[in-house]
């Protein structure tokens, strides 16, 4: 609790205007609480026993007053704690987003993105209530706890020791309720997040799970997610209700005993009734922040947990970090010299060397897993090499490149494609400055201007989630066409035309045929006649490139691509 608010007492500073009038109103919801406990005296022995009618008069406005002085004052505090908080918890998921973008493949490779979003979303929503609701809370009721002890101090000191001694007896069991609390709350979160990865993964693959009737399995599966988070947060609930009842029972022993002790001194004239009814009251009021203390530490242990997983997210550091050398020079060679790469205990690429200039096309093959992706992974920094390195132009160390510069030159078109929801021309100049003739330009080469200016709104129309209002060939043409907008000095083509038919495809060769001078060309192959034309043929075979060269030499003397070529 300690550390949450050494955390976040730092983001309340940075709003010292809106800050400073919550602690007015704060303060205001105080000395009215005070206040209302101080109108009982004179109500009691002014107006009731003395008769006192000018007091009659008065007490109305000033009751009047001192519930409009608490009423505005938790307006005051509740509005500007509010917007303390959600503006906080804006800028804490911009940042948390922001630092997950720039986080290794592998990250998101080994983590779940319902897992991801969980975090994201669920638990950081559970953080806000830590600034809008759990420190304003304890700032007003640790206001109110001073003024009213201050108060009922003054008014008997006597009576006030019997109720201020046993209320501390209840910070052991409320601390035990906490631990269980902050317990449960780990696991109702854990359960959360298991539960919105399994609804991600649901939909996600929702067509082979309509084509294989698995719905009922599904369904058991979530059903089981679903059971596990009702269970933790009934737990919570339980533990939570258990701090009221404590409270409520030992705030009954000191009230008991101080309206015995303070009932005697009434009858034997040592306190007049205005005076006891005012401390009672005093009495009452303070038993009600210090309750609803209590209940606040229980609750915040939920946030606790959700800050801590939030922070284990942010405390993450990337191993592929940005270098210091802008690229400013088009690549005009790649030199891959021993270049390994392992992933865990498996070694996907075992000191592999190769070279291709600019206007080359080299084509990647072999069998899955052969290591053809795991180049193509080093070639765009997803991955260092374990050993070796990669230099550009012959004089840059590809890790010493800023990620930007580099990935400003590269173009990366994958089997599995990225659309966004948004319109085709944006989809097109993603991450560029948008151009309406470049976009219609990448089109045409991209042989995919004759289906969009069949749309109703041409390049206007906008994409669905994934793209799902076009095929598969479409939606790998608007890919090939947001590559060539790039006008990329490396083009790597990961098995980017599978989708296509005969026709299509060779209509995409023969563009990338016409800007082959301008760029370098890496294709994994998925087809033989996307390679037969490549100026040098890599063939992999687990990590190693075990035979290159062009395809008719290599037909005649490589047994592994010989193999191949009847699958391609």
């Amino acid at each position: 609790m300690k550390n949450l608010f050494k955390q976040y007492i730092p983001y309340l500073i940075g709003y010292k205007y809106q800050f400073f009038l919550s602690l007015l109103g704060m303060s205001a919801v105080a000395i009215g609480t005070a206040g209302t406990a101080q109108l009982i005296k004179p109500v009691l022995d002014d107006v009731f026993v003395a008769k006192d009618t000018t007091m009659l008069a008065i007490i109305p406005f000033m009751l009047i007053g001192v519930f409009l002085l608490k009423g505005v004052g938790k307006y005051v505090q509740t509005y500007y704690m509010s917007y303390i908080g959600l503006d906080v918890i804006r800028k804490l998921r911009n940042d948390l987003v922001k630092h997950l973008t720039y986080q290794d493949i592998s990250f998101f490779q080994t983590m779940h993105t319902g897992e991801i979003l969980s975090r994201i979303t669920n638990d950081i929503g559970r953080i806000q209530s830590v600034i809008t609701l759990y420190i304003p809370t304890l700032i007003r009721e640790s206001l109110t706890i001073i003024a009213l002890t201050g108060y009922v101090i003054y008014q008997s000191p006597k009576l006030a020791f019997y109720f201020l001694i046993i209320m501390p007896l209840a910070i052991y069991p409320l601390s035990r309720l906490a631990k269980k609390m902050k317990l449960y709350s780990r696991q109702s979160q854990e359960s959360t997040s298991d539960m919105t990865s399994r609804l991600g993964e649901i939909f996600s693959n929702i067509e082979i799970i309509k084509a294989s009737s698995s719905q009922k399995l599904e369904a058991q599966k979530f059903s089981e997610e679903n059971y596990n988070v009702f269970k933790f947060l009934l737990k919570q609930v339980k533990v939570n209700a258990l701090s009221s009842p404590v409270m409520e029972f030992l705030g009954a022993i000191a009230i008991g005993l101080v309206i015995y002790i303070g009932g005697k001194e009434v009858i034997e004239e040592q306190m007049t009734v205005g005076e006891f009814f005012s401390f009672a009251t005093a009495l009452f009021m303070l038993y009600s922040p210090i309750k609803g203390l209590s209940s606040h530490y229980n609750q915040a242990q939920d946030a606790i947990v959700a800050n801590n997983r939030m922070h284990e997210l942010l405390n993450h550091k990337p191993t592929i970090n940005s270098g210091d050398i802008e690229l400013k020079e088009q690549i005009k060679h790649i030199g891959v010299l021993n270049a390994s790469l392992e992933y865990g205990d498996k070694k996907a690429l075992n000191r592999i060397s190769l070279g291709v200039d600019r206007g080359e096309t080299i084509a990647l093959v072999g069998d899955s897993g052969a290591g053809k992706s795991s180049l193509v992974n080093l070639l765009v920094r997803f991955y260092d090499p374990s050993e070796g390195e990669i230099i550009i132009n012959e004089k840059y160390n590809l890790k010493d490149l800023t990620l930007e510069s580099l990935h400003q030159r590269v173009a990366y078109v994958t089997q599995r494609i990225y659309i966004f929801n948004d319109t085709i021309a944006q989809n097109i100049a993603y991450g560029q400055e948008f151009n309406k003739e470049r976009v219609m330009e990448a089109l045409k080469k991209a042989y995919a201007l004759e289906f969009i200016e069949n749309l109703d709104n041409g390049i206007d129309t906008i994409l669905s989630e994934n793209g799902n209002n076009l095929s598969g060939g479409q939606r790998q043409r608007i890919a090939l066409a947001r590559a060539i907008y790039r006008k990329p000095d490396l083009l790597i083509l990961d098995e980017a035309t599978s989708a296509l038919d005969n026709k299509s495809e060779a209509l995409i060769q023969k563009a990338l045929e016409a800007l082959k001078d301008e760029m370098i060309t890496i294709t994994v192959a998925h087809r033989l006649s996307t390679i037969e034309k490549a100026d040098a043929i890599l063939v992999f075979r687990e990590g190693e490139i075990i035979c290159r060269g062009q395809h008719e030499d290599l037909i005649n003397e490589c047994i592994e691509y010989q193999k191949l070529a009847k699958k391609l």
